[in-house]
């Protein structure tokens, strides 16, 4: 059960979310929020607690969901949700008058704004939830700055109003609000105030923003400087304020959404419940194909059974792309705005889920993330076997000296090492890139044929159309073209060549299949690169001591062997040179380096 949780733990996004706790008998027992959902998630498993009931929770956790969220006051409100509707043993249970505050517009003539616990169903709207009182009292304030609004909850019914009822407040004589209640203000124009505030707590401020610059540059042109001067401290108010909490509207109610994710062999189906502008269920299915079944299909399978799982009565959905569902409910495509939104959370949910799984299998199940990983490959690169064993070439030459050449060998998608292999170019003469290609992948395949070794499924060359066509004129020859695939990678632009075929392909550049391509033509580089700086050094050495006249090849590996290294070699007495390689050569070495240090 441990290491279940464990895995768990380890495979969380470190997203913001809301996590949910179940027991043995799948009860929720605990919810809470997270910035990081891994990083405290695994704090309840790496520490010793001091609380005791905090122990008995961790002790009773057999299973951890998590639902992706886009920011911490997101995970703050659904965590709130989802604690009301499932009542969690661990969890405060908030009462009703602790909840989130919302602004409400009141329906009612000349409307009141103002911040509210409490949802009536009486035609008014409602904006928000917001997490906490202060965002409330900030909004709040900007549009009583903005805007001169009735605070008084009296009842201006048109007949109220004419029979002389109420008389103005001291907001009146303040300038906070233009005396509806005297008929002192147009039904118009404060409800032209209302259509803004409206739009601020929506978000949109472009409108009103173009309405006060508008009257500000009346006021100017009028030489009403004063007014000018106070519309531009509003405009100043508009722009510099900026929304920290997601505002969710709530005529988006009773909703369901689903979308899908899906690779080769499974599909990921999340479905999130919409309910008064908030998320109070959220699900992912895992779906094995077995017919090499569309999205469509699949989806519209999944959708009917989680309703009935669920005993949705929603009449509408939402999703990212046609279904058919009958005609008792609506579907919805969302283009933009707040529902395209919801669709696109879904889906980051479904995605986070499939993460999740491919982790944990290729911890638990190597094998079947390998075959996962291979099924992919064939696919993308569009070859008739999957590619267990590959082989990647690449030539190294740094202006044309010591050229050599390199092949790394891949199995079941990761480095096999001791298989790699290295070559010193033999028959080409200088730079010469195509023509290296062709003698190493000739040397190369000729010595696996006479063995009657094991051939790979798939050679990768690093290089374009040129180092491609050189490789095949060796498969050519040697009879293997066709039984073995090929590709060329270019680095610029990591574009595939297919032989005969002029026209590259590209693929998904977060795609698996492209990483493992890449980490071969990496590894071929720097296991090539390695050995020529290598020869290279060697040369170097070498070339110093091969200046001595008399002394051969056998005395320079004598005095390497001793000594290590030239510099070495150069810095040693008489007497320790004898010692190696007797008196007339360690004479000639001597002289050598004593001419070299006077000069």
């Amino acid at each position: 059960m441990l290491e279940t949780i464990q895995l768990q733990v380890k495979t969380l996004p470190q997203s913001p979310g809301v996590y949910q706790y179940f027991d043995k008998d799948e009860n929720i027992i605990y919810i809470g929020k997270a910035k990081n959902l891994r990083k405290r998630v695994a704090s309840y498993f790496n520490k010793n607690h001091e609380n005791g009931k905090t122990r008995i929770l961790v002790s009773k956790i057999a299973n951890i969901k998590h639902i992706v969220v886009d920011t911490e006051t997101d995970a703050l409100l659904l965590e709130n949700n989802l604690i009301k509707k499932y009542k969690p043993k661990y969890n405060i249970l908030l009462k009703d008058d602790k909840t989130y505050p919302w602004i409400c517009i009141k329906k009612e003539r000349f409307p009141r704004v103002f911040s509210t616990r409490r949802v009536v169903k009486d035609g008014s709207e409602y904006f928000g939830p917001y997490p906490n009182g202060r965002t409330i009292h900030v909004l709040l304030e900007l549009i009583k700055d903005l805007f001169p609004l009735r605070s008084c909850n009296y009842d201006l019914s048109l007949k109220n109003v004419n029979a002389g009822k109420y008389k103005v407040c001291l907001d009146y004589h303040l300038g906070n609000c233009k005396g509806p209640c005297e008929n002192l203000q147009l039904e118009e124009d404060y409800n032209e105030s209302i259509k803004a505030i409206r739009n601020i707590l929506k978000g949109n401020f472009k409108q009103s923003v173009d309405a006060f610059t508008k009257k500000m540059m009346e006021f100017a042109e009028n030489l009403e400087f004063e007014k000018a001067q106070e519309i531009k401290e509003k405009l100043e108010l508009l722009q510099n304020y900026q929304s920290k909490s997601t505002v969710v509207n709530t005529s988006i109610t009773n909703v369901d959404v689903f979308s899908i994710i899906s690779d080769e062999s499974f599909a990921y189906v999340n479905y999130l419940k919409i309910a008064n502008g908030a998320i109070i269920q959220s699900h992912t299915t895992e779906v094995k194909k077995k017919l090499e079944e569309t999205d469509q299909e699949i989806l519209e399978l999944v959708m009917v059974e989680i309703r009935q799982r669920f005993h949705s009565q929603s009449k509408e959905i939402f999703v990212p792309f046609k279904v058919n569902l009958g005609e008792n409910v609506k579907i919805t495509v969302p283009k933009l705005g707040d529902k395209k939104k919801i669709v696109e959370l879904s889906e980051r949910n479904a995605k986070y889920h499939r993460q999740e799984q491919l982790k944990q299998i290729k911890i638990v199940d190597p094998d079947r993330h390998v075959k996962r990983i291979m099924s992919q490959m064939k696919q993308d690169l569009r070859l008739t076997v999957e590619p267990t064993y590959i082989e990647c070439f690449d030539n190294s030459n740094i202006q044309g000296t010591n050229p050599v050449a390199a092949c790394v060998v891949f199995r079941n998608g990761k480095p096999s090492k001791k298989e790699y292999r290295h070559f010193n170019i033999k028959t080409v003469e200088g730079p010469d890139d195509f023509a290296s290609m062709e003698e190493v992948v000739f040397r190369r395949y000729k010595r696996l044929v006479e063995e009657n070794l094991e051939l790979p499924q798939l050679i990768v060359i690093d290089g374009g159309k040129g180092q491609l066509s050189s490789a095949l004129k060796s498969l050519d020859v040697l009879g293997l073209r066709g039984k073995i695939a090929i590709i060329g990678i270019a680095k610029r632009l990591e574009e595939i060549y297919y032989p005969g075929d002029s026209i590259p392909m590209y693929l998904d550049k977060k795609s698996e299949t492209l990483k493992i391509i890449q980490q071969l033509r990496n590894e071929a580089h720097r296991f090539g690169i390695t050995f020529h700086r290598k020869k290279r050094s060697n040369a170097a050495i070498n070339s110093e001591l091969e200046k001595i006249e008399g002394i051969g090849k056998k005395t320079i590996e004598d005095l390497l062997r001793k000594f290590k290294s030239t510099k070495r070699v150069s810095k040693s007495t008489f007497e320790e040179l004898e010692k190696v390689v007797g008196k007339s050569r360690a004479t000639k070495v001597f002289n050598y380096f004593e001419n070299k240090r006077k000069l």
